[in-house]
């Protein structure tokens, strides 16, 4: 049941990971040091970008769910 559970974790946080790689922007540091004015603007996610947004909340949901059960269980 425990490989099963860590194959599941291990799975998930590929996954996570290509999705969070998927979200990132050109902006590199520049958001750190005060952006430029695209970076002040507001601007609403859709389409892909709402989908990988929406995804990424339920999978780390999951993760965190799966990590909770294996502590649990071992």
């Amino acid at each position: 049941m425990n490989t099963v559970l860590y194959g599941v974790e291990i799975a998930l946080a590929v996954v996570l990971i290509v999705v969070f790689l998927l979200q990132a922007k050109g902006g590199g540091l520049s958001g750190i040091f005060g952006g430029g004015f695209a970076a002040s603007t507001f601007r609403t996610k859709r389409g892909i970008e709402k989908t990988l947004f929406r995804l990424s909340i339920i999978l780390t949901v999951i993760f965190v769910i799966c990590c909770a059960l294996s502590v649990k269980l071992y």
